[in-house]
């Protein structure tokens, strides 16, 4: 731990917001909490039950700037005016994570990527509640960090940390980290450079050394591109499904294995739980975190195998006259949706669409054109996505409610199609969130 800090000021009143305002009132500090739009009603109460000073709707900047640190959610822009007059102000700003790390006694497990990291997070966070571990998942999804940390001491905390929340680190250390991939994604706040959110991304392994673990996929280009500029005080532990490691993860036949620790694991992947190619990876870099902590091979084996997909993410609905219904509502980019293309049979109602975030969708012409056969787009303004894919699927429909996307879906269907939400763009022209916009689709398909 570090000293305490005499006056925070944070920034945002959302779920990390308020988790970093709870932890400041438990270490002591002084803390006022400002968010420049209006705060949703289960925040508030949350503040005021807790005796908490907050503002929306406005950014007190006279009181703001005269505070010893700034905590910023991860949603407000390095650019934001209130950020850039407290910056030449020298008052420090750090990330929620960060915070709750300076705060933090355990082991910290945090997953990056562009697609994949809710998915591994709950699958290491399973792995440990079944080994017996005393373990909290936080992070992107779920409770904050900070809010964990207040909550109580663990003895691991299972993170799941995207770009925006690494940009403001400062002595943030995983134990392990974890990075999965790295494909276009949110460039709109990149200035439109993949490489400037690489370097996001890598910024998770910044402070790790040589007793701490990075495990990276091997096969991502992004990935390996970034790895030849930085020098890695951690010790690296590689997955792939191209070729043979001496230490890692690797696929060889129908089965991967996890070399580590001196004591082979093998595991099947007609075992997995999770099926398709994107979840082997993700199964291959809990495996390796589950040795590096030295659990039980066949403890890993049955978790694999007995692990119940997230909400939103490839989630089965139900079968109607037929036709499966699958939500993957938490596809936000086009990678998330390739891979969820990839793990279906042909014959799918593709339903598409939302705030695009500088989309290339040229990489989903081939599965699109093998095995889609009607699309449906959902979404304010779909003239891109038409653009892209008029001239592979003619049948594209406009709609603008979760309720006539499946209808519309539905009537196109025959026996032994399936109708995938799989929107590969951001969630906010329609719908609250992605989870909303989840719920929405699973409720219009229970109507049906």
């Amino acid at each position: 731990m570090t000293k305490k800090e005499r006056s925070i000021a944070v920034l945002g009143a959302g779920e990390s917001g308020v988790g970093a305002a709870l932890l400041a009132l438990k270490v002591g500090d002084s803390v006022f909490v400002s968010d420049a739009g209006q705060v949703k009603a289960k925040y508030s109460s949350r503040l005021d039950q807790a005796g908490i000073e907050w503002e929306g709707g406005v950014h007190s900047e006279e009181r703001i700037l005269q505070v010893d640190l700034i905590v910023k959610s991860p949603g407000i822009p390095s650019g934001a005016e209130i950020v850039k007059k407290a910056l030449d102000k020298n008052i420090e700003i750090i990330s929620e994570i960060e915070y709750a790390f300076r705060h933090c006694n355990g082991k910290v497990i945090a997953i990056t990527g562009s697609n994949g990291k809710t998915t591994t997070t709950n699958l290491i966070y399973h792995l440990l509640k079944k080994a017996g571990k005393n373990a909290c998942m936080a992070g992107n999804m779920g409770r904050s960090f900070a809010a964990e940390v207040a909550n109580g001491e663990n003895d691991y905390y299972v993170l799941e940390v995207s770009s925006f929340q690494l940009d403001d680190i400062v002595e943030f250390k995983p134990f392990i980290s974890i990075l999965l991939n790295i494909t276009p994604d949110h460039l709109d706040r990149y200035h439109q450079s993949l490489r400037e959110y690489a370097d996001a991304k890598f910024n998770i392994i910044r402070n790790q050394g040589d007793e701490d673990y990075f495990i990276y996929n091997l096969d991502d280009e992004v990935i390996l591109e970034g790895l030849k500029s930085r020098s890695i005080a951690a010790q690296q532990v590689p997955f792939t499904i191209k070729k043979k490691v001496e230490t890692g993860a690797y696929l060889q036949g129908d089965s991967f294995q996890v070399h580590l620790n001196k004591q082979p694991l093998t595991m099947s992947v007609h075992d997995l739980a999770l099926q398709g190619k994107h979840n082997i990876y993700n199964s291959m870099a809990a495996s390796i975190t589950g040795r590096i902590l030295e659990l039980r091979k066949d403890l890993i084996r049955e978790s694999l195998s007995d692990f119940q997909n997230i909400e939103h993410r490839l989630e089965f609905v139900m079968k109607v006259h037929g036709i499966n219904f699958i939500n993957d509502s938490k596809a936000t980019n086009v990678n998330a949706t390739w891979y969820a293309l990839e793990s279906l049979d042909k014959d799918i109602i593709w339903i598409v669409g939302g705030v695009d975030k500088g989309n290339d969708y040229s990489m989903l012409n081939e599965l699109v054109a093998e095995k889609v056969k009607a699309i449906v787009c959902l979404g304010k303004d779909n003239k891109k996505l038409i653009k892209a894919f008029k001239d592979i699927v003619p049948n594209i429909t406009e709609v603008d409610t979760a309720k006539e996307a499946v209808r519309i879906a539905y009537a196109a269907g025959t026996k032994n199609d399936t109708v995938i939400l799989s929107p590969a763009c951001a969630s906010f022209d329609l719908f609250e969130n992605y989870e909303d916009r989840g719920h929405q689709f699973k409720q219009a398909v229970k109507s049906l």
